[in-house]
């Protein structure tokens, strides 16, 4: 995936954590199908990405992650 309004290199050496957590939001709302994304890295950033998600993915991961927490009738 190719992001032409940010200098990738720059972010990630100025802000590496801040990069992590803006590759999982563009992998989550923009990624290519095929391209993974770590479960591991989602859970430990998903308080930060949550709520800037789009509604139906934060959902669904959240039924993936989570299904505990999502009782269906």
């Amino acid at each position: 995936m190719y992001n032409w309004s940010v200098d990738e290199k720059k972010f990630r050496r100025e802000d590496p954590e801040g990069y992590k957590i803006w590759r999982l939001e563009q992998l989550i709302n923009y990624g290519e199908p095929g391209e993974k994304i770590d479960k591991k890295e989602i859970k430990k950033y998903w308080e930060k990405i949550k709520n800037r998600i789009a509604p139906s993915y934060r959902e669904f991961l959240e039924f993936l992650l989570w299904p505990e927490k999502k009782k269906v009738f």
